[in-house]
């Protein structure tokens, strides 16, 4: 059985949903959680304090150990006392995992600045400056663990759907992060994944406990991302119903990049235009 005693878990967005499926089970498995929620209504404006708070008091409740925090991560310096907090409550930090997001619509065409920034804040900058944060700590340790989020509707575009580019362009990007990530503290026994999970939640309007696509049917997969057992890094877990696939991309044979590619060779757009049947490969992803 994966146990994670002695392990301190980060997980933002917590407080309801996905996120507290995923502390209920880490903290059942033996981690010391923080509870990181702002309490934002649906539409990404407000702020309760309780939705923490409450999360906290139910793992506690259960006999587990859960801190709850709901400092606004709108700043470099903001996750940085998040991370700091985690340390002085609990000692270490051996498991970040970047929950929170926000789903809201604006076409390309209406887009405004603020929506956009709004986007950028929660699902580039916030991950960014966790991970700055927690680094240093986790090669100290010379352990670590980094679950980030993206998303099915940024990566297929068969499920792209119309107003979620500022959603959609900050899934991928944590995508670019983990890359990173992962080669940055491969020597330090930082492991680096992201899970792309599909779950009924407020997001969905859906209040009352689904008969399926189940937060908890995702929870096992965020769990052996943040443990020991996983040792390799750069794959993402699409998670929905209780079914799993891990995938990432790989080169192809042969190539010696960046000057060989092992494709296609041609010197004109003509040549592209009429051998594109060759060129263009869907892979299954």
């Amino acid at each position: 059985m994966i146990q994670l005693d002695d392990r301190v878990a980060l997980i933002t967005g917590s407080g309801r949903g996905l996120g507290a499926a995923y502390a209920r089970l880490l903290a059942e498995r033996g981690a010391r959680v923080v509870i990181h929620d702002i309490g934002v209504n649906k539409d990404g404006t407000g702020f309760d304090p309780n939705v923490a708070a409450d999360a906290a008091r139910k793992i506690q409740a259960a006999g587990g150990v859960a801190f709850p925090s709901n400092v606004i991560l709108d700043s470099r310096d903001s996750c940085r006392s998040l991370v700091e907090t985690t340390l002085e409550q609990f000692g270490r930090l051996d498991i970040l995992i970047h929950n929170a997001g926000w789903v809201a619509y604006e076409s390309v065409q209406e887009l405004t600045p603020d929506f956009l920034q709004r986007a950028i804040s929660i699902n580039l900058e916030a991950p960014t400056w966790l991970a700055q944060a927690a680094l240093p700590i986790m090669k100290r340790q010379n352990y670590g663990r980094i679950v980030l989020t993206t998303s099915d509707r940024a990566i297929y575009p068969q499920y792209a759907l119309s107003g979620l580019a500022p959603y959609a362009m900050g899934k991928m990007a944590q995508i670019g992060l983990m890359n990173v990530l992962a080669v940055e503290g491969k020597e330090h026994e930082i492991i680096v994944n992201a899970i792309s999970p599909v779950a009924k939640t407020r997001m969905w309007n859906v209040q009352d406990e689904p008969e399926d696509l189940r937060p908890e049917q995702v929870a096992p997969g965020v769990l052996y991302l943040a443990s020991s057992e996983c040792q390799e890094s750069g794959f993402i877990l699409r998670a929905a119903n209780g079914q799993f696939t891990a995938v990432r991309w790989v080169e192809r044979d042969n190539v010696d990049y960046p000057l060989n590619l092992a494709a296609v060779e041609v010197s004109a757009a003509e040549d592209i235009a009429t051998r594109w049947p060759e060129i263009a490969v869907d892979v299954a992803f």
